[in-house]
């Protein structure tokens, strides 16, 4: 008796001290995978908000089931019954049941009250990142592709549903039987796992860099869209392209104070409807148009010195890769992720090229970098507007998570932080942490003052991280995590998209730079 109540203590203190220990475990997978999704929220993320909460709730139900499962395995023996956390995460969406509690109730009820999300609204967050705004400068890539642009969009489409779906399997290992299970749970795992063990945190800062880079240059370009569209749009009113980026900075000075995005997401799907009315209205103008159509126009050749900038705008229209970890984790059933981008990029390539083919027949060479700046008076006045709008509106999505990724990164690593806490012990943000955050959003007005070319930026951030994100790390992080799995023509694709993503991103951004120069040395001598 004596020995059965010593064995019955000792199975209960082992069983606490690795639920102690997956709790931990559990807790800083899902700081990194916070990480990682928010600095996610890209350009046209208008559904990220409420995918981060599922992501935070997805974290909280994922501890509970950890700390029940193990409680459930002490009262049955120690030795057998317990589960671990990561067995919730198998491919096929059907993981153990929920441990119950002791009086026959479910002990997860956090995980109840909001329910993952289904394969619908994943497709709906992925093509709001994919088919925003930004689609308003691909007749401008057109127009120096011309038929090669078309193939581009095309291209680009199966590549970057290919590198999603390959990082996705990145985050899945085989247990000993057989299954697969998820092992990470970020973008940024998958970096510091293929960094490991030599560097362990070197990839999550490589990953962390690009993110914040690629958030920035974002809000850069919604200012710059801001004060051209304002511009285009009261051409006879005394008020310059950079007067109409300061008074749109003004406006979004508000940021800084932001603490959460639970405002700002009320308007997302007010701003995505928005959007695609106005695409919506700028085809069916073009379809007005259509016995004036220039195919003659539309070549083969293209322009070898600004086709590169063209690459770089159509890769960063499909950047969708950084969240998608996040994503596929607060999926109700994991296994129709392949399906849902299947199907998104493909209307996404559909759209995209039929809107990018229909706005540069109507206008040939003299499509602008913004194609609503080629509408009549009357018409684009009212769409710039509405555009305008949506640009601020769309703003603080990738300010604030830049920001967080900043305050993360440099702030709020304990120890290995590089500065104090922005935020005091009664969590206000303190007066020389929201100074950063007011200089954070001048410094994107005084780049959208000194280089006022959207084609130029979006080219540049495209070909820098946009390649990156989604071409060349996906690819080596397939090879390097799961090489001894692969097929040969894994292997062949990867090296190729890892090859040509790398020839794309060094032209682009070449090139890019040469533009900025040349647009730069010409505002100073203007």
């Amino acid at each position: 008796m004596a020995t059965l109540i010593r064995g019955k203590i000792s199975n209960k203190l082992s069983n606490a001290a690795t639920a102690v220990s997956n709790k931990s475990t559990a807790k800083v997978s899902g700081m990194f995978a916070r990480m990682g999704f928010q600095a996610a929220t890209d350009e046209e993320g208008l559904g990220f908000a409420a995918c981060d909460d599922l992501d935070y709730d997805h974290r909280q139900g994922m501890q509970m089931d950890i700390l029940s499962s193990d409680e459930t395995g002490g009262e049955g023996g120690g030795d057998g019954g317990g589960q671990e956390g990561d067995s919730h995460y198998q491919r096929d969406g059907t993981g153990p049941p929920h441990s119950a509690s002791k009086d026959g109730g479910s002990t997860n009820e956090l995980s109840e009250v909001k329910p993952k999300i289904t394969a619908w609204e994943a497709g709906w967050n992925v093509t709001n990142a994919i088919q925003g705004m930004f689609v308003l400068g691909l007749p401008y890539a057109i127009l120096h592709g011309g038929y090669l642009g078309l193939f581009l969009i095309i291209f680009a489409a199966v590549v970057c549903c290919y590198t999603g779906k390959i990082l996705i399997a990145c985050l899945y290992e085989e247990d000993e039987d057989g299954q697969l299970v998820r092992v990470r749970d970020s973008y940024v795992d998958i970096a510091n796992a293929c960094c490991a063990p030599r560097f362990p945190t070197l990839g999550g800062h490589v990953v962390n860099v690009a993110q914040i880079i690629e958030l920035v240059m974002t809000c850069i370009l919604y200012v710059v869209v801001s004060g051209n569209l304002m511009y285009n749009s009261f051409p006879n009113m005394p008020i310059s392209q950079k007067s109409w980026a300061i008074i749109a900075t003004a406006a979004l000075l508000p940021c800084a104070f932001l603490k959460n995005l639970k405002a700002v997401s009320k308007f997302s799907l007010l701003c995505t409807m928005a959007h695609f009315v106005i695409n919506v209205l700028v085809i069916a103008y073009c379809l007005s148009r259509a016995r004036d159509w220039a195919w003659d126009k539309v070549k083969f050749y293209i322009d070898v010195k600004k086709f590169p900038i063209s690459i770089g705008i159509i890769v960063f229209s499909y950047t969708s890769q950084i969240f998608l970890p996040s994503l596929e984790g607060n999926m109700q059933k994991p296994s129709e992720f392949h399906c849902m981008m299947k199907w998104t990029h493909i209307a996404a390539c559909i759209l995209k090229g039929l809107f990018a083919l229909v706005a540069y027949l109507t206008w040939a060479d003299e499509t602008k970098e913004v194609i609503t700046d080629n509408l009549p008076p009357t018409i684009r006045a009212v769409v710039n507007i509405f555009l305008v709008a949506k640009a601020l509106l769309s703003y603080p999505l990738p300010f604030f998570a830049a920001v967080e990724v900043l305050e993360k990164s440099f702030f709020q690593e304990g120890s290995r932080a590089f500065f104090p806490d922005c935020y005091g012990g009664d969590g206000r943000l303190k007066s020389w942490g929201l100074t950063l955050r007011c200089i954070l959003v001048v410094f994107t007005l005084l780049m959208a003052i000194y280089v006022p070319h959207f084609a130029l930026l979006m080219g540049l951030t495209g070909s820098l991280t946009g390649a990156g994100l989604c071409f060349l790390l996906p690819s080596i992080f397939h090879l390097k995590l799961l090489w001894r799995k692969l097929q040969w023509h894994q292997v062949f694709f990867d090296v190729s998209i890892f090859v040509i993503g790398g020839i794309c991103s060094i032209s682009g951004f070449i090139h890019s730079m040469e533009g900025l120069i040349e647009a730069y040395k010409y505002n100073i001598e203007d």
